[in-house]
């Protein structure tokens, strides 16, 4: 690859992703808008011939409570904090309200939608580095993720650790399961791969005041770099934070934030791996779509400019392998 490539990870995960920090009536709206939002998103990448993977969370695929237990694998989590488990949520939880935790439509939109890859983000939301799991039960849940994605005629060949919890003895397990791309983590103190109890307001302050101003650096990156045995590591460059009305008159610094390390990537020849998840466009979603045209502007500048590429995670495996 001889050019600068513009990478996007969404991490599809509705409630699921917040299910243990937030109520679902604190929530609601932002899962509400999930229902328009990708629709728009994928309107948007198709009108500009963006490739994008989706790493959606296992229970997606189903269509109700008792479809995704009969899925479930036998071999579960045994998470030290009971509270992470989603599988006593689902067995106690009975009157499941299906549009926030099931999306089988959605899924098929986007899997008909061109340059459209649909990854994995686990089967149950699982956290790699929450003590009580273990790497068979990992491999119990990556192996019931394949298997429902696989009904629906999808082989997933990237993975997105649900929290950015990646863990180097996990991923031979991803080999054996057909995995050959996931995303890392921003190199840094800042954004280091932790439990829930790593993440203490400091990283967390850090993270927010980064989105506007450089602290760490473009975290673009060489494909060359990422070589070695499959699975190959993508990190991610920057989260897309979502828009902000207390922070709204920050926002021509988020952008600029953004479109910097592009330009950097485009110059240099390298990969701007950006993220995020529809849930973030759920609420405020005029806004945060404007800010997304905005960056894909920029990179339809980069593609006439420096033929910027935009590829999906497992394309920029395949680059890398046939490399």
């Amino acid at each position: 690859m001889n050019t600068g490539a513009f990478t996007i990870s969404i991490d599809f995960e509705l409630y699921w992703g917040v299910r243990d920090t937030r109520s679902l009536d604190a929530y609601r709206d932002n899962l509400e808008g999930v229902q328009q939002a990708i629709p728009r998103m994928l309107e948007l990448f198709e009108q500009h011939r963006i490739h994008a993977t989706w790493a959606a969370v296992g229970f997606l695929f189903c269509h109700d409570r008792a479809e995704a237990l009969a899925a479930a694998p036998r071999e579960r989590p045994g998470y030290t904090n009971r509270a992470l488990c989603p599988y006593r949520y689902l067995e106690q939880t009975h009157d499941i309200a299906e549009r926030y935790h099931f999306a089988p439509a959605l899924i098929d939109r986007i899997a008909a939608t061109p340059h459209q890859e649909i990854a994995t983000h686990t089967y149950s939301h699982y956290y790699c580095r929450e003590a009580g799991q273990t790497a068979a039960t990992f491999s119990a849940d990556l192996a019931a993720a394949t298997r429902i994605a696989a009904a629906r005629g999808l082989a997933p060949r990237s993975l997105v650790f649900p929290r950015n919890q990646w863990h180097p003895d996990y991923l031979a397990i991803l080999a054996e399961h057909g995995i050959v791309a996931y995303r890392g983590n921003e190199h840094g103190w800042l954004y280091a791969a932790t439990g829930h109890v790593g993440q203490n307001a400091v990283r967390r302050m850090g993270r927010l005041l980064d989105s506007y101003l450089d602290l760490s650096g473009h975290h673009t990156y060489p494909l060359e770099s990422c070589a070695g045995e499959p699975p190959f590591n993508f990190p991610a460059s920057r989260f897309l934070r979502p828009y902000d009305r207390r922070l709204a008159w920050l926002d021509g610094l988020r952008l600029r934030r953004i479109r910097r390390a592009m330009r950097h990537a485009a110059r240099r020849q390298e990969i701007f791996h950006l993220w995020w998840h529809p849930h973030n466009f759920g609420v405020d979603t005029d806004q945060n779509m404007r800010f997304l045209e905005q960056v894909i502007d920029e990179f339809e500048r980069l593609r006439r400019a420096h033929g910027m590429r935009s590829l999906g995670m497992a394309e920029l495996a395949d680059a890398l392998a046939a490399r």
